[in-house]
């Protein structure tokens, strides 16, 4: 008699960050050197909530 084949269920997949959805947000920096003002150019930083991976934190 021939084995039965077991189907294996799938992980499902995680949730994206409600923050980020990527790991990494964009946000302004100051320049200057004494009176900084805040520049117009944008600069990717580390999401805080996922660390960097992109899913929703459990």
């Amino acid at each position: 008699m021939a084995e039965r084949k077991t189907t294996r269920r799938r992980k499902p997949a995680p949730k994206p960050c409600p923050d980020c959805r990527a790991g990494q947000t964009s946000e302004s920096f100051r320049v200057g050197g004494r009176r900084k003002h805040i520049s117009n150019d944008r600069q990717e930083a580390l999401c805080l909530t996922c660390l960097g991976t992109g899913h929703a934190p459990d």
